[in-house]
């Protein structure tokens, strides 16, 4: 009797070790990266929203920045016009870099 519960013992302990060993192969496989595929779709989804904000927001600032003020001689206004669109220019640049940046 002694030998048989060591025998039980030795191969329910041998097949838990199987068990265990079959569950992380499968949990390691490339068939469960599914769902990863769609997060990294919303991903992308959520980045492209953000940057059409971004730009949204930025040319609108851009158009009342370029309006000229009350009481704003012209030349103010177009030296003032002149570096908004520098500035406007580079912060389009960035947002667009910000995406790349990103999706790599």
């Amino acid at each position: 009797m002694n030998k048989m519960l060591k025998k039980v013992t030795v191969f329910s302990m041998i097949g838990l070790m199987q068990v265990g060993l079959g569950v992380s192969v499968i949990e390691a496989s490339p068939a469960q990266s599914g769902p990863q595929r769609f997060e990294q779709r919303d991903d992308r989804q959520r980045q492209e929203q953000e940057r059409n904000h971004r730009i949204k927001a930025e040319n609108e600032r851009h158009e009342r920045e370029m309006k000229r003020r009350p009481h704003e001689s012209k030349k103010a206004w177009y030296e003032r016009q002149k570096k908004e669109k520098e500035r406007h220019q580079t912060a389009i640049r960035d947002i667009a870099a910000l995406l790349i940046s990103r999706s790599q």
